[in-house]
């Protein structure tokens, strides 16, 4: 294993995000406290308890999941392609390092940006709302284990992509509206019947009731299945990137 790679990619990445705090970390956790403010302070005092927890408190590991999901993506999506776009990508794959090096150098760091600003979010949350984690080590690993799968998604994306505009497909228009229709602002307990049957075909369900379980004890759906989606997922990430670089997809042409 050459870390000396992983090493160098991985401080490369991370010193990108250092340059541009603004846009990578704050305007993020400027976004997600506008949430807390509006339906947290505002609509929250104003709604009842859902499952015994305060609207306010209720909300929060949807937000910190809806930053994560996004950001994981991006930041990953945009790391492999600006490579592509700038031709330098060439002299990455002619070097001494393998596939597995240049996996670990960009997806961790994406990960880890998102697992710092996951944290930033989570203790933000405190000036506006009180709240309580059951699991905290729990917790720790659905933040990890959603940072790193998602920031290989979004690796697949950048490689997929050929244009800026593609960077930004998924996340704006699959993966944001799947969390606003997760569970993210509510439980799907309160849904009709028929509407909690079709919530379960929507895979962020399970990864927002198995977060919001490691805060408050009580979840959507059995821990146990969110657990499997999220490593099904992550095992499917793992399998397509391993394709990828065995065929040169996206990478030579």
């Amino acid at each position: 294993m050459n870390w000396y790679a992983v090493r160098a990619i991985y401080r490369f990445e991370m010193a990108r995000t250092f340059r541009t705090l603004t846009q990578s970390i704050a305007s993020p956790v400027i976004s997600t406290s506008l949430y807390f403010v509006v339906f947290g302070a505002a609509i929250g005092s104003r709604m009842g308890d859902i499952d015994g927890i305060s609207y306010g408190a209720f909300i929060i590991p949807g937000l910190i999941m809806l930053s994560l999901l996004n950001e994981s993506i991006s930041n990953s999506a945009f790391g492999i392609y600006m490579p592509k776009w700038s031709g330098t990508i060439y002299e990455l794959l002619s070097a001494p390092v393998s596939s597995l090096e240049v996996v670990m150098g960009y997806v961790g760091a994406a990960a880890s940006k998102s697992v710092l600003l996951g944290l930033l979010i989570l203790a933000t949350a405190r000036l506006f709302v009180p709240y309580s984690i059951a699991h905290p080590f729990w917790m720790l690993c659905f933040l990890l284990l959603t940072a790193l799968t998602f920031s290989l998604f979004g690796f697949i994306i950048g490689l997929w992509a050929d244009n800026f505009q593609k960077l930004q497909i998924v996340p704006l228009m699959v993966v944001t509206p799947l969390t606003f229709l997760g569970g993210a602002f509510y439980s799907i307990n309160m849904l009709p019947p028929l509407w909690q049957k079709i919530a379960l075909f929507n895979p962020v369900v399970y990864l927002i009731s198995g977060f919001r379980w490691s805060f408050y004890g009580v979840a959507d759906v059995n821990v146990g299945i969110s657990v499997a989606a999220i490593l099904g997922f992550l095992a499917l990430c793992l399998g397509a990137v391993w394709w990828i670089f065995r065929t040169g997809w996206k990478l030579k042409t």
